[in-house]
């Protein structure tokens, strides 16, 4: 065996999400994001594309994208569905996060490859960018609101038109004991054919 499988079993096996609100005010490293972020991009891609793009909001420019979403998603969202609840995460969670990480799909010019195979790159990308961080002993929380797809996004980001911000990925050191999970038995979710 080329690499100890029990280790990797138990990287894979603790990776969690943990919410900003569960961080603490210990800072992490721009050089710690580095090394997150070099890893991500050994995630398998079509064709060797990389799709994937990274923006990263450390220090003063969290209070920047903290402000683009709140004042986005009080302009995107019919006043009847804004929910003061969601408003109060956009303003906050930046504030709390050591990190945020813009993930964005680069769009091919040619679009040989399809538009899902990059964004499953982009996604697979996510993963490493997880699993790092649980090494590191960080939290992670791979954040998806709606507003990230909005073209105002993509103006805030100065990213293209035919490109995806596929997430907002934040990262701080925990504040709470590791949290623990299951999953279902694999019976429950494969089937194998020998005939």
């Amino acid at each position: 065996m080329r690499f100890n499988l029990s280790e990797i079993n138990e990287l894979i096996r603790n990776r969690r999400t943990i919410y900003p609100e569960q961080y603490s005010e210990r800072k992490v490293f721009r050089e710690q994001i580095e090394v997150i972020l070099n890893n991500a991009q050994w995630a398998p891609t079509h064709g060797n594309t990389q799709p994937w793009r990274f923006q990263v909001f450390m220090e003063e420019s969290r209070q920047r994208l903290s402000d683009f979403m709140s004042q986005t998603y009080l302009e995107i969202t019919p006043k009847e569905q804004q929910n003061d609840s969601k408003l109060a995460k956009m303003l906050s969670r930046p504030m709390k996060a050591s990190a945020v990480i813009a993930v964005c799909m680069e769009r091919q010019a040619e679009e040989k490859i399809l538009e899902i195979e990059e964004i499953e790159a982009v996604a697979c990308a996510i993963q490493n960018i997880h699993l790092t961080c649980t090494a590191y002993g960080l939290g992670g929380f791979w954040s998806t609101p709606k507003l990230i797809y909005h073209e105002k996004m993509n103006e805030f980001l100065g990213i293209g038109q035919k490109d995806k911000c596929l997430g907002l990925f934040y990262i701080g050191y925990p504040s709470i004991e590791w949290p623990t999970a299951h999953r279902k038995p694999l019976e429950y979710t494969t089937k194998w054919f020998e005939k």
